[in-house]
């Protein structure tokens, strides 16, 4: 009989990102990682609020992800703010240059999960930033969500 091991689903999100942005298209990017970053991912210490994406050259960047340190990675440590590289296929990394040049546009991370693989990916998203009365609608619209559940109870 095989032993079978329970898997905590890890999923880090970056909640202000639906309430400062209109979320264009989403896509799924796989990250470059270390080792010691993916055990610190899988321990669920990272975070992604203050995150953005940027085209270097060809190539897609996250700029400003932490990922702590692992307890147990002596001196082959990571550092925990550096920029690392998304992987998209050619076509979605032109896709995504060409929109996020115009203005308006950007690239931010909504959501940092391991898949069933147990490979760490970054789905990402091309958005476009709100006004100041377009997130007060998004309040009025979350008040009243609640306001219908807790009537419904």
């Amino acid at each position: 009989m095989a032993n079978k091991v329970k898997q905590v689903r890890i999923s880090i999100k970056n909640k202000r990102a639906s309430f400062e942005y209109f979320l264009i298209d989403r896509y799924t990017a796989g990250i470059v990682l270390t080792g010691t970053e993916i055990k610190s991912i899988r321990e669920g210490k990272a975070s992604i609020m203050e995150s953005y994406c940027s085209f270097i050259g060809d190539e897609l960047w996250a700029i400003g992800m932490h990922i702590a340190e692992y307890a147990f990675g002596t001196y082959n440590n990571h550092v925990p703010k550096r920029d690392r590289k998304l992987l998209l296929t050619m076509k979605e990394l032109r896709k995504l240059k060409a929109k996020s040049s115009e203005k308006g546009f950007t690239i931010i991370p909504i959501e940092l999960f391991i898949n069933e693989k147990g490979l760490a990916k970054l789905e990402i998203a091309l958005a476009k930033g709100k006004h100041f009365y377009d997130k007060r609608d998004s309040l009025k619209e979350k008040d009243s969500k609640k306001e219908i559940l807790a009537n419904s109870y």
